[in-house]
């Protein structure tokens, strides 16, 4: 199927780059059908001229990008299927309410790979899955969002410093609850109207800041009463504004000056174009003011209603004895379920497919 490589195109790309390439092309034609092992990794080496080295690296990126699955001690098999997504020429946005009900859209998370994620969970925790979680969440989910964190983001927290809730608007109340609705809360403007919604009907007085073209405006953080502060540093809906790493420093020079508390929104971040993450406020931090809030809505899907925040060691003590008592919201299924994916990688796999597949769509 490959024919020998020639040895002087390898300067301008490297051979495995170039192995990747043909084989996803393979894969998309559909010579190597869902389900189906790819060649051994020494055959495929002969095959194609070039070392063992090259094709390993070619099958990796290509797990990465979510074409094929390693399986222990069985090789590598084809998990990437057509059917599971709208062909390149389709738009959702055109498409019959009742199509779009029934068919994945292209950013979606295969459903195939949940399918099969949610039967493995079945099978190895059995029983465990009626056992009622800890407070906080399982600490199999916790950890493994811990060490996500660390590995994309630069996030480096304990799984104790991780609470698990059903979505933001959850998380949102447990803030008000922990920080007091005493205070004046600082919102981007505009910004995601039911932020505010909950806020107030928690009883918290809110402040709209004007945003520019980088964040919010310098004078609307000095001329604001608040004390704690919501952003969603990247991509901010519906103003699709992205706060540079000086306004995001900015935020933090600005609540430590106040003694108060960033909530950051990380919602959207995860499905940029860049093949590098921002830098979070979060991992920008060093005093322990901000509060970190991201969920599986969007990377996964909607119907799993499941978040996390991350809270600054400074905080741990008040939350447990503020909300230690309250149990957690999400089932015990749907956080194994989460814990299997992160742990995986195919959770990882995905992401970097729908940036992959956006970077494309940019061109």
């Amino acid at each position: 199927m490959y024919n020998q490589m020639d040895g002087k195109e390898s300067k301008s790309k490297a051979l495995y780059l170039k192995l990747y390439e043909k084989i996803k092309d393979e894969i998309i034609k559909g010579a190597y059908g869902y389900g189906s092992r790819l060649p051994s990794k020494r055959m495929m080496a002969d095959e194609a001229g070039v070392s063992v080295i090259s094709v390993e690296h070619a099958y990796l990126l290509l797990c990465e990008e979510g074409y094929v699955e390693a399986r222990e001690r069985s090789g590598f098999f084809v998990i990437y299927r057509e059917d599971d997504f709208f062909s390149s020429g389709e738009n959702a946005e055109d498409m019959p309410v009742c199509a779009v009900q029934n068919h994945e859209a292209k950013w979606d998370f295969p459903f195939t790979v949940l399918a099969k994620t949610v039967r493995k969970v079945l099978s190895d925790y059995q029983d465990r899955i009626m056992v009622k979680s800890p407070n906080y969440g399982c600490h199999d989910l916790r950890q493994a969002i811990s060490r996500y964190l660390i590995r994309s983001w630069g996030i480096e927290v304990r799984p104790e410093q991780i609470i698990v809730g059903s979505g933001s608007e959850y998380l949102y109340g447990l803030v008000v609850q922990l920080l007091g609705n005493n205070r004046v809360f600082a919102l981007e403007n505009p910004s995601y109207e039911k932020i505010r919604r909950v806020y107030q009907a928690n009883g918290v007085k809110c402040d709209l800041l004007k945003l520019g073209a980088d964040g919010i405006r310098t004078s609307e953080l000095e001329r604001t009463e608040a004390t704690v502060l919501h952003v969603t540093p990247f991509h901010s809906f519906p103003s699709g504004i992205t706060a540079d790493v000086t306004k995001r420093m900015e935020y933090l020079k600005w609540a430590e000056k106040r003694g108060g508390f960033i909530i950051e929104d990380n919602f959207d971040a995860e499905l940029t174009v860049s093949r590098k993450n921002e830098d979070t406020v979060f991992s920008l931090s060093h005093g322990g003011s901000v509060i970190y809030l991201n969920t599986f809505s969007r990377t996964v899907s909607p119907a799993i209603r499941a978040g996390y925040m991350v809270l600054p060691e400074a905080l741990l003590g008040d939350f447990d004895r503020k909300l230690g008592f309250y149990s957690c919201t999400v089932p015990v299924l749907e956080q194994y379920v989460l814990a299997e994916l992160l742990q995986s990688g195919d959770f990882e796999r995905h992401i970097n497919r729908v940036r992959r597949m956006r970077r494309q769509k940019k061109k």
